[in-house]
């Protein structure tokens, strides 16, 4: 999961990070530093946001996989 599918995800189900930081059973600084690209996150953390997320009905996808309903997804730079 990166920042950006992480700041995807809770817009598309328009909740905040203090919500998803209480559905994950993480702090709410983990979401806030993660999603603003201030530091890494620990495995067990993103399992957990991505769990917490999924169970909401986000689908997380990989290059090239196709979503299995409406969604939006980033489209790399050329200068990436």
């Amino acid at each position: 999961m990166t920042p950006e599918q992480l700041r995807m995800a809770r817009n598309a189900l328009r909740i905040g990070t203090r919500e998803l930081a209480e559905l994950a059973g993480v702090s709410f600084t983990t979401i806030n530093r993660f999603e603003t690209e201030k530091g890494g996150m620990q495995h067990s953390n993103a399992e957990a946001i991505r769990k917490a997320l999924e169970a909401q009905g986000i689908q997380f996808l990989d290059s090239g996989e196709v979503a299995a309903g409406p969604g939006v997804a980033l489209k790399k730079q050329a200068n990436d």
